[in-house]
């Protein structure tokens, strides 16, 4: 039990070092007002094809919740990236992917101009951050089949983890879990099935995704507590570092604004806290 403890308390400490230094960058562009000229000007930048290319994932709270037609679509990543599109005055575009894991690497190709995402140190090897704009206790969702209830039971040789593939969970888990089995998953739906079959016996990734899923599954549960923290900010691709006092102040105006709040309860996003 207290190995448990250390390690989760040496991941705490890795996240409280992240916030430190990705925090102090974001505040390096917290300077007076830019004007509708500045913004005009680093709009080429954003966004390089005319279109604001707005990369999202369905399924995820903290990118997007399709419904019939676009007018109900939902969450964060597409809420944001679509105001930003109005901010810069350019046609907002999203292009969606199965995973998250495929929109990082549509970015780190320069394919889409926009994310919304946990940053993370690895990440801003190929991507810049602003501050970021929530925080999302990261736990675990247990399946149906599944008697576990306590975070401190997860690390069992039994135990079948799924993890989105080329997340932050997947990651960062195995620094953690040193004797249950990650089992990558290929999208959010993919990891409905596997919940419902017991092919795996949870599901980790941050809490606003975790109670999006309890809402699908019967006879599921978020485990109380956490194993890590995700801080979850707009990124660009590196090397349009011009465009990034907008997206700072951007981010600012629409935390001021309570454009984030109204996203937030639209998508039902639970276990997350706003950076204002």
């Amino acid at each position: 039990m207290m190995s448990y403890l250390n390690r989760v308390a040496k991941i705490f400490l890795i996240i409280a070092l992240q916030v430190f230094v990705l925090g102090s960058a974001g505040n390096a562009f917290s300077a007076e007002k830019l004007t509708s000229a500045q913004i005009a000007q680093a709009t080429a930048t954003l966004a390089p094809t005319g279109k604001l290319r707005v990369g999202l994932y369905p399924g995820s709270p903290d990118s997007l919740i399709q419904s019939d037609g676009p007018d109900g679509n939902k969450g964060m990543g597409f809420e944001i990236g679509r105001a930003l599109a109005k901010y810069l005055n350019v046609p907002f575009e999203p292009i969606i992917f199965p995973k998250n894991g495929d929109v990082l690497a549509a970015a780190k190709e320069g394919k889409i101009d926009f994310v919304f995402v946990n940053a993370t140190p690895v990440r801003a090897e190929f991507l810049d951050f602003v501050e970021p704009t929530i925080f999302s206790e990261q736990s675990y969702l247990v399946g149906p089949k599944c008697d576990i209830r306590s975070i401190s039971e997860i690390d069992h040789p039994y135990m079948k983890i799924g993890v989105s593939g080329g997340s932050t969970s997947q990651a960062v888990l195995p620094t953690i879990l040193k004797n249950a089995t990650l089992i990558p998953t290929k999208s959010l739906k993919e990891t409905e099935q596997m919940l419902l079959s017991g092919e795996i016996d949870a599901f980790a990734t941050n809490k606003g995704i975790l109670f999006e899923l309890a809402d699908k599954i019967p006879d599921t549960k978020v485990l109380d507590g956490a194993w890590g923290l995700e801080r979850i900010a707009i990124g660009i691709p590196k090397g349009r570092a011009i465009g990034l006092p907008v997206i700072a102040q951007f981010s600012k105006e629409i935390l001021a604004e309570g454009l984030v709040a109204d996203a937030v309860k639209r998508a039902g996003m639970r276990g997350v806290k706003l950076n204002n």
